[in-house]
């Protein structure tokens, strides 16, 4: 395989070149499952996993390889596995909030029971995207609120959002799905397809070149592997049909993979994600729902509530229809979320240099000096 065909480039060749060490092999990360992995080089694919001086080094969740990575790899065994060394630095990373696992829950206002508690933790989904297919279908799952948290994701990320409406052969008119979208979209491509029956699948080859990065993301059952499998031209992927009575998906991805597509190009399948908590920060929020920004701009009073006062911009154009309520509550909650996430990453970075101080003075303590005043 050659390396510029997986993404290798410039970038990557400058950060390997500086480990300096004639012994490493770059290789790009196919697929990572309970901290095992599975390699892309140019001798070909191999497992691997990571150095134990890695693991002793590596505190956050974020930092371990995962799915579109570069990484620095030593081959043993015969070139049969391999250990994982050093991760290049990313140019785009696409993560979240990691999911709650036995954390404090806490619900918003209005109850709208967004889980917020947990460990804050950034969880990488896909490493190094040049562009993110946001995928939707024409059926049940249609939710332009949880395309607004796709989008805001895939800005901070720092890949290039794509709408891709699928399951268009289901939908009688979906040319009023496709105005919806358009409202809330800020300007991203749109393009609405029939994986199933191939219907405009071309439309999104344009976005397919040799050495460029493309994900999928989006809910269980939208159709991301059959997207896939219609642009390798195979069923190299497995699918499944949704539950009709709520057109929920079955997860038949499980786990995150990247694929070579024959005439260029690399694809990374995703699993639909049951929780997708933010990991962002306001500036991005305030890029996303900017028509809701500038509206503020223009209410009489700069400490306008956007509640009851008069000359309030916000409510005026709720009431004529120029502004969706449920996109202006959307942005509230966002906006809600992204600050309590921020004061929770405040508060970890203050203890996490508490702790750096403390452990400094004790070996400080430990060796006579004494504790600095």
């Amino acid at each position: 395989m050659i390396l510029e065909h997986l993404g290798w480039n410039t970038h990557f060749q400058t950060e390997f070149d500086a480990l300096n060490n004639k012994d490493f092999t770059p290789a790009r990360v196919i697929r990572e499952e309970k901290g095992r992995y599975l390699l892309a080089t140019e001798a070909g694919e191999i497992s691997a996993e990571i150095s134990g001086n890695f693991r002793y080094n590596t505190a956050n969740l974020k930092d371990y390889p995962s799915v579109g990575d570069w990484v620095s790899i030593k081959p043993i065994n015969n070139n049969t596995h391999s250990i994982i060394y050093h991760v290049l630095h990313r140019t785009s990373c696409f993560t979240r909030k990691a999911p709650v696992s036995g954390g404090r829950k806490v619900r918003d206002i209005q109850n709208r029971k967004v889980v917020l508690g947990g460990s804050t933790e950034e969880q990488v989904i896909a490493a190094n995207v040049d562009t993110v297919f946001i995928v939707m279908s024409c059926d049940d799952n249609f939710n332009l609120r949880r395309l607004e948290r796709y989008l805001l994701l895939t800005y901070n990320s720092g890949a290039s959002p794509v709408i891709v409406l699928n399951k268009i052969d289901l939908c009688e008119d979906y040319h009023e799905l496709f105005l919806e979208i358009e409202a809330i979209a800020m300007g991203a491509d749109i393009h609405p397809i029939s994986a199933l029956d191939k219907s405009n699948i071309e439309s999104l080859n344009s976005y397919i070149r040799i050495g460029k990065t493309i994900g999928l993301f989006g809910s269980s059952g939208v159709g991301k592997s059959t997207i896939i499998n219609r642009l390798l031209g195979n069923e190299q992927l497995p699918t499944s049909s949704v539950r009709e009575s709520d057109s929920k998906g079955r997860h038949t991805t499980t786990w995150r993979e990247l694929v070579v597509l024959p005439k260029g190009g690399i694809l990374i399948d995703t699993p639909g994600m049951r929780e997708l908590q933010l990991w962002t920060d306001s500036e991005h929020l305030e890029f996303q729902f900017s028509d809701i920004e500038d509206l503020m701009s223009q209410c009489k009073f700069n400490d306008c509530s956007h509640s009851s006062e008069p000359g309030c911009a916000i409510q005026e154009s709720i009431a004529n229809g120029t502004l969706d309520i449920d996109r202006y509550e959307n942005y509230l909650l966002l906006q809600y979320e992204t600050a309590y996430l921020e004061d929770r990453r405040r508060e970890k970075e203050v203890k996490l240099l508490h702790r750096s101080y403390y452990g400094k003075q004790h070996k400080l303590m430990r060796n006579g000096i004494g504790l600095n005043k």
